[in-house]
C-alpha cells in the first residue's frame, strides 16, 4: 500500500509530465518494454508503478553516464578559461591585444 500522499500507480499522462515527454512517447516506452506498466480495468487503462518509474529514471542516468564515458566531449579545449572564445583565445587576452600600442 502507498505511503504518504504519493499514489502507488500513475497514469501515462502523469508519467509523461514527470519525464517531460508526450503521453505517446510514454506509451511507446511501455510497449517496447523499456518502462514496465500494467493494464488494469475494463477499459485497459495503463498504469506505471512509481517505483518502476524511479527504476527507469535510474537506468536512464546509468545509460547517460555510460554514453558520456564512451563519448567524451573534447570540443572544449579551454575548460580552464571561462572567458575563452571559439578561437581558443581568452577574451581578456584579446582585449589586451586590441589596445596594444605599436
Amino acid at each position: 500500500m502507498a505511503t504518504g500522499s504519493s499514489p502507488r500507480f500513475l497514469p501515462l499522462a502523469e508519467v509523461s509530465e514527470v519525464l517531460s515527454i508526450s503521453a505517446a512517447q510514454v506509451y511507446a516506452l511501455v510497449r517496447r518494454g523499456e518502462l514496465r506498466a500494467i493494464k488494469i480495468g475494463g477499459r485497459g487503462q495503463w498504469r506505471v508503478e512509481a517505483t518502476e518509474l524511479e527504476a527507469y529514471i535510474e537506468r536512464m542516468y546509468k545509460s547517460t553516464r555510460d554514453f558520456i564515458s564512451d563519448h567524451p566531449y573534447v570540443g572544449d579545449t579551454n575548460a580552464d578559461d571561462p572567458l575563452a572564445d571559439d578561437t581558443g583565445q581568452s577574451a581578456a587576452a584579446s582585449d589586451t591585444n586590441e589596445h596594444a600600442v605599436d
